[in-house]
């Protein structure tokens, strides 16, 4: 199972906790698509044997393209790629984007799955974070969207300050009743030179309260626990059957093909990323010449990604795997570094399997870094 991650690097505005790749100028829009193409072409004997699985367009807002935009990268991938018939293809969306005319424009192309970036139906939130739409639109939006679609997940933040639990409970049930079968969810995290970290600095804006946000997160997992959400990662929580394919592979260790202004691709045993400017990837592209960097992962980085990505999910660290993928060495590490972790009931096993338990889980990313194997 491999897929292909397109990264379109355009915003309306800025968001004032994000640090992704992003411009909200869209003057190289045209030439922007043309290189993703182009890229397309150039990197086609990347991938392994067998069928795009999973396409993903990512951002930035890749619901600023429209339909012919979209159907000419389309024409580019299905042209020079093996996509499987049932393949599942996303594209992130914001709500101010889904008018009733974008949704059908978008419901008669390939894409088959919307990821909705809500974020709170609530103004003041939306403010703090200078999000582009409103709480109206962000109501609005689903509806229209689940007139067309069926496979649809929606992004919330908590964490937020001033955002009590009571606000956070009617976000949920918001959700819950409109009948979305995929939610993901993100603490609001304060990332360097934001407009975020700015505000709080100068005491604009409420430090985030991690205590506040631990609470948010336990009514969040009990609560959709209760309305039949399975919590398959640290972040993720679907219906049966509506669980994301392509946020999936990329925990599992599945190949994938980053295309696009500051994008990743992953192959098994290196990483590779794009340049993060949209001017020297467009003037590199059209030299036919790849803005790449490349970084050959050891087997103890190998490891310690694995550890990383399996406790944060439903799948787990499988022993035997460990041993299988990197050798008796790190079993043998692993099994001496987690023995102080499940005398603190922050992990266990079932069927040779280890997961982190209930009382560790807002804690997983502590706990895999004191497994990881340190050379």
């Amino acid at each position: 199972m491999s897929g292909i991650y397109i990264h379109i690097p355009f915003c309306k505005q800025a968001c004032h906790y994000c640090d992704f790749h992003f411009s909200t100028s869209l003057k190289k829009k045209d030439e922007l698509i043309n290189a993703l193409q182009k890229e397309l072409i150039l990197r086609k004997d990347e991938m392994p044997e067998g069928s795009i699985q999973t396409i993903y367009f990512g951002g930035g807002t890749p619901s600023l393209l429209n339909l012919a935009e979209l159907n000419a990268i389309f024409e580019t991938i299905y042209a020079t790629y093996n996509v499987a018939e049932n393949a599942e293809i996303t594209l992130e969306a914001n709500p101010d984007d889904l008018s009733e005319e974008k949704i059908e424009e978008l419901a008669n192309s390939k894409i088959n799955r919307l990821s909705i970036g809500v974020q709170s139906f609530f103004e003041d939130d939306l403010k703090l974070m200078n999000r582009a739409h409103n709480a109206e639109e962000a109501l609005q939006s689903i509806k229209l969207a689940r007139s067309k679609f069926d496979n649809i997940s929606v992004d919330l933040i908590y964490g937020v300050p001033g955002m009590s639990d009571e606000r956070w409970k009617k976000n949920i049930q918001i959700l819950l009743d409109l009948d979305i079968p995929h939610i993901s969810s993100y603490a609001l995290t304060v990332e360097p030179n934001t407009a975020l970290q700015k505000f709080i600095e100068k005491g604009k804006v409420k430090p985030v309260d991690d205590a506040a946000a631990a609470q948010n997160f336990e009514i969040l997992r009990t609560t959709l626990k209760n309305a039949g959400f399975e919590h398959y990662e640290f972040s993720n929580y679907g219906k049966p059957g509506y669980f994301s394919q392509n946020n999936t592979a990329y925990w599992l260790g599945k190949p994938y093909l980053g295309i696009g202004p500051s994008a990743h691709s992953y192959d098994g045993n290196c990483r590779k990323w794009n340049v993060a400017n949209n001017s020297l990837y467009i003037k590199a592209i059209e030299k036919s010449e790849l803005p790449l960097q490349l970084e050959e992962l050891s087997t103890t980085d190998r490891y310690n990604e694995y550890i990383m990505m399996r406790l944060r999910t439903h799948f787990g660290v499988d022993f035997e795997e460990i041993e299988s993928k990197f050798g008796k060495k790190y079993l043998k590490y692993l099994e001496e570094q987690s023995a102080v972790l499940f005398q603190k009931q922050l992990l266990r096993t079932e069927d040779n399997v280890m997961h982190i338990t209930e009382k560790g889980t807002f804690l997983s990313d502590g706990i895999a870094a004191d497994l990881f194997y340190l050379d």
